[in-house]
């Protein structure tokens, strides 16, 4: 068996672990700090929405060898006050998103562009996206998200209680907005196939979530029938007993997200890739953290407040201090043993030798008194 398998078997018979439990208000610091930042990212900086949100013209060149800075500052030339974005093609080609045009203004934008870069006309794709689109596309997006968190929340609430549903629901927004944040701060376009990235970490997110309350709730099982764990000491063993498959899932879920967006979007230029690889990324990464160190605690800290759990604490702590005041007592009898033990050996000792001495004096004394 490997290092990492002999360590999760070791996890999961509650021989070591981490006590990520009492320990969790590092953890919740930790996500209010990383969230404060997302927030202040994207409210500094915003969204870079796409053309499909915010409507806009996209024109597709040929091989050309003008770079894609020089690309930029040609179309900005040729459309004043709209933002532009090249990305660069496999082949050479370029991809200019100019947002805000219209048809009217997207014919003289074309042919600009065509003799800035030194291509036929004919040969520039031009593709058009009213703000009317890209605001039915977003408000499916908005839609979408509801009735995947309601449908989340349910599902929880039945499977389970909806203290866990509680908690699944605040660490997918917690995923939600870093993954937001980290877009904002990095200003990638957000396009469609972010949304669906977006979507994609929520399920798996949720599903790593699932994986802990499946375990959990397996090892609380009348857990009000016993004097050995509480709830935090139960939902820390199902942590640990789950820590190795959760890091597992994670690394073999990032390895090829990861080549989309390093090798994919960085190496080869593929530019589309990023918006679906970035979102998957920060949020596999999100999503299993936020598992083990949000939703879990959580619930510990939900279940913790209720009357039984409570009064399940205090009969642990009693039958613990009468464990320990019972081995202190028998500590204290068996060092008292031993004084008493090494007093009758010495008494042994000097007992017969005394007798011994005595014996001989009175034999001494009858000899000489027959002489």
């Amino acid at each position: 068996m490997s290092k990492l398998g002999n360590l999760g078997a070791r996890l999961y018979r509650g021989e070591v672990g981490y006590d990520f439990i009492g320990k969790r208000m590092i953890w919740y610091g930790v996500s209010i700090l990383i969230t404060i930042t997302a927030i202040v990212g994207l409210a500094v900086r915003g969204m870079n929405m796409g053309i499909e949100f915010s409507g806009g013209a996209v024109f597709t060149t040929p091989k050309t060898s003008v770079s894609t800075t020089e690309a930029q500052h040609t179309a900005e030339s040729a459309a004043p006050g709209h933002q532009a974005m090249v990305q660069q093609l496999g082949g050479g080609a370029l991809r200019i998103q100019i947002s805000g045009l219209d048809t009217k203004q997207s014919l003289p934008v074309q042919e600009k562009i065509a003799t800035e870069l030194k291509v036929p006309v004919k040969d520039v794709n031009t593709q058009l996206v009213g703000p009317s689109w890209g605001e039915q596309i977003a408000n499916k997006a908005w839609l979408g998200l509801g009735i995947f968190m309601v449908l989340v929340v349910l599902y929880l609430a039945v499977a389970f209680e909806w203290r866990m549903a509680v908690a699944a629901l605040v660490a997918l927004i917690h995923d939600l907005t870093i993954t937001v944040g980290v877009y904002a701060l990095v200003g990638f376009e957000v396009t469609p196939g972010t949304v669906i990235g977006l979507l994609t970490i929520l399920g798996y997110s949720l599903y790593d979530t699932v994986v802990v309350f499946d375990s959990l709730k397996e090892a609380s099982k009348d857990i009000t029938k016993q004097t050995r764990f509480t709830y935090s000491e139960v939902a820390n063993r199902s942590i640990n007993g789950t820590l190795v498959r959760s890091i597992n899932t994670t690394v073999v879920a990032l390895l090829p997200v990861a080549g989309l967006l390093f090798v994919g979007g960085g190496v080869l230029g593929a530019g589309m890739l990023n918006d679906i690889s970035l979102a998957l990324f920060v949020g596999l990464a999100a999503g299993a953290y936020s598992s083990i160190f949000i939703a879990t605690p959580l619930v510990a800290d939900l279940k913790n407040s209720e009357p039984q759990m409570k009064a399940l604490a205090k009969r642990v702590a009693a039958k613990r201090a009468s464990a320990d005041a019972k081995e202190a007592a028998r500590e204290e009898q068996g060092d008292a043993d031993e004084l008493v033990a090494e007093g009758d050996e010495g008494a042994a000792v000097v007992g017969p030798r005394s007798q011994s001495a005595t014996r001989n004096r009175g034999r001494g004394r009858a000899s000489g008194r027959r002489r």
